[in-house]
This record gives structure tokens, sequence and C-alpha cells, in this order.
């Protein structure tokens, strides 16, 4: 059975802070996960390791200052990372998109805060804030598949986020779907990253803007992949350009084959679809990938699981996080 989350007492405190790839979001959260108080930065990429330090303790520090809360009063912090990590000692190993290497994360939210802190895994975190807060609450398992620059993946399983020894897991965007497919940004054939990432998708849709076959997109965005994001290919399918819903659609499938391998190795109850391009097109994608993934999993699964798009929205990776951090603490 699934774990019923305890609900902690109203005089723990929890700040739940998401890095992802272009903002900083940090929240301070009651006892009962009430949003208090909120702050809310750009990243700014390759701008060195200790200039993004101060970066998030000045963001943090202004979300606290905004609960009207006393750093004494912190229970602790958990934090959503992006790249590889040490989850054991709080290291993020690698983080290309800001040019970090071997930061000690956990080491230096705990020496300016004063209180535990914990890292995971940024899909990890916004798919625990779902499954505490959101649209898989209470989930025995729950698989999430995010969508955007490249294919984020995490799981839940009896109210624990799955991970590897000392790593985090669920790479999804770089299994196999296809034997000799488009390369992706790590050089491999074939990957689900390769085929339906936001970056693939608006590469395609340029492509198809250049071509003719999406008079609006062109209109708009013309063909630099820079400008066509999320809301712009919702927006090209919303006016016509056919040949851009095709596009996302055989994305949204390829995901779909993806599901069907995490359906029959986990037999998931619930699938989640988070991340820009889902927000922008929800029953499009819950849509294309119910049906791509029960067309290739046993029929006994079939109907063993639901597929729903996120609700939480930004919300879910500080939420997760700092439910994270108070589950680590028990």
């Amino acid at each position: 059975m699934p774990e019923t989350p305890s609900q902690p007492t109203d005089e723990n405190y929890w700040i739940g802070f998401d890095l992802g790839g272009t903002k900083m979001l940090a929240t301070v959260f009651d006892g009962k996960f009430k949003k208090l108080g909120t702050e809310r930065k750009k990243t700014k990429g390759h701008e060195g390791v200790a200039a993004g330090l101060e970066r998030i303790k000045a963001t943090i520090r202004k979300a606290v200052e905004a609960s009207d809360l006393k750093k004494s009063k912190l229970a602790g912090i958990g934090i959503g990372c992006p790249g590889p990590l040490d989850l054991d000692e709080g290291i993020m190993i690698e983080a290309p998109n800001l040019g970090w290497e071997n930061v000690h994360l956990k080491e230096f939210l705990e020496k300016e805060f004063d209180c535990p802190a914990v890292i995971c895994n940024d899909v990890d975190a916004g798919v625990f804030g779902e499954y505490r807060f959101g649209a898989a609450r209470g989930a025995h398992c729950a698989v999430g598949v995010f969508p955007g620059t490249g294919i984020g993946g995490g799981c839940v399983y009896e109210g624990k986020i799955l991970r590897g020894r000392k790593s985090s897991c669920m790479e999804i965007g770089h299994i196999q779907i296809m034997p000799d497919g488009p390369r992706n940004g790590a050089d491999k054939l074939g990957t689900l990253e390769g085929l339906a990432s936001r970056l693939t998708i608006s590469a395609l849709a340029a492509a198809a803007a250049y071509r003719g076959q999406a008079p609006h997109l062109m209109k708009t965005c013309g063909t630099n992949i820079a400008n066509i994001r999320s809301g712009q290919l919702a927006e090209s399918i919303a006016e016509g350009d056919q040949a851009v819903e095709l596009i996302v659609r055989d994305a949204a499938r390829h995901i779909g084959i993806g599901v069907a391998t995490l359906v029959c190795l986990f037999a998931p109850d619930v699938v989640l679809l988070g991340g820009g391009l889902v927000e922008a097109m929800p029953d499009l994608f819950v849509e294309e990938v119910t049906n791509s993934a029960r067309d290739r999993v046993l029929p006994s699964m079939a109907d063993s699981f639901k597929v729903v798009s996120a609700t939480l929205g930004d919300d879910a990776g500080v939420m997760g996080a700092a439910a994270w951090a108070e589950r680590c603490s028990r």
C-alpha cells in the first residue's frame, strides 16, 4: 500500500528550492505546507560557482524575509537540482547548463542556514510534489516524464523517490527508442530525447516553416529554433499549422513508447506528464501518450494505469523538495 504522508506540526517550517534550467525558485512552507513566502530569480549560465551559490543564498533569504520567519525556525531545506548528483554527500557533480562541477551544495546550505539540507534530482522533486499534493496524489507507484530541452524522468514508489545507491535514476530521455535514429546531445543514436525533446520538435517545426508548411509559425517565429518555444508551438497548432501538429503528435507517440517500457517494468498506476510542452498542450500529450503506451503493453496491463498532466506548475518542484526534506527528517 502507498504510504500515507504524515502531518507535521505547525511548528515545523520547510524551504523548497528549485534550481531549474532558467530559474531559481525558493518557497517557505509551514508544517501543513501552506506557502508563506517565495522568491524567484533567473539563473545566469556560467556565472561561476561562488557567484551562483551567493545567488542561491540570497534567494532563500528573500523568501524567508517574505515569510516573516526567523532563520532559527527552519526545520530543513530541500533542493531539486539538475545534472548528475551524489545524493548522500549532497554534491552536484556536474551541471552543464550552469557550468558547475563538484559543488558541495548540502554543506553550503547547512552552514549558511543552520538546518539540515537534502538534495534530489529536479524532476524527482517535481514528481514527488505531484505525488504529495497534485495529480499523482496517493499513487502506489507514479512515474513522471517531463519533456523539455531534454526529457527527464522520475518515480515515486510506495512514498519514496526511486534512486540508485548514491545517484538519481530514471534517465528515461536516454533510453533507446529507434536503433539508428537521430543523435541527442550526448551523441547517442535514437534516444527518446533525440526524438521527442522540445529542442527536436522545434528544429523539425523550423524546417516545416522554411518549407512553407507552417505559415503561422513562419510569420511569428521564423526559422530560429531559439524563438520556437512551447507556447509558440501550441499557438501554431491552434492557428492551423497542421505540419507542426503532426510533428508534436509524433513526438508524443515516441514518449508513449518510452512510457510503455516503464509500465512493463514498474506497473505504475499513474503516469505523470509535466514540463512546458505538456503545460502548453496537455490534452494532445495525454491522448497520444495514452494511446501509444496502451498499444504496446501486455493486454493485461493496458487498463492498469492512467496518464495525467501535472497540475502544480512551478510549485511542484519546490513543494516536492520541501516535502522530501520533511520526509528525510523522520
